[in-house]
């Protein structure tokens, strides 16, 4: 499933979407940056509560497909152009982190 397609039928917001069309072939969930740059895995869908621009580097270093960010989170404007920049998709849930998860069981 792509990313778009992931952000469609989960019903996220895109913040930003510069690779729409880059696979998403799992998950991981975390909000310990130094943790997830170890253990989150090329082309998974990352499912935070992070928004500094911290995240952005993470989610570069990592190769993800895309971040979440949970609970209604979003990013501010300059932090939302560094993704762009660097080509990292961000997508947005109101729903709470564990909900979240569950949209994406059984698609990714």
């Amino acid at each position: 499933m792509t990313v778009k397609e992931l952000c469609s039928s989960c019903g996220f917001e895109e913040i930003c979407m510069p690779e729409p069309e880059r696979e998403v072939s799992g998950a991981y969930i975390g909000d310990l940056l130094s943790w997830v740059m170890g253990r989150a895995g090329f082309d998974q869908a990352w499912i935070t509560i992070m928004s500094n621009i911290n995240v952005i580097a993470v989610a570069s270093l990592s190769d993800v497909a895309c971040v979440i960010l949970a609970e209604g989170v979003t990013l501010e404007e300059e932090i939302k152009a560094t993704a762009l920049q660097k080509g990292i998709n961000v997508l947005k849930s109101s729903k709470p982190t564990y909900e979240t998860a569950q949209l994406l069981f059984g698609k990714v």
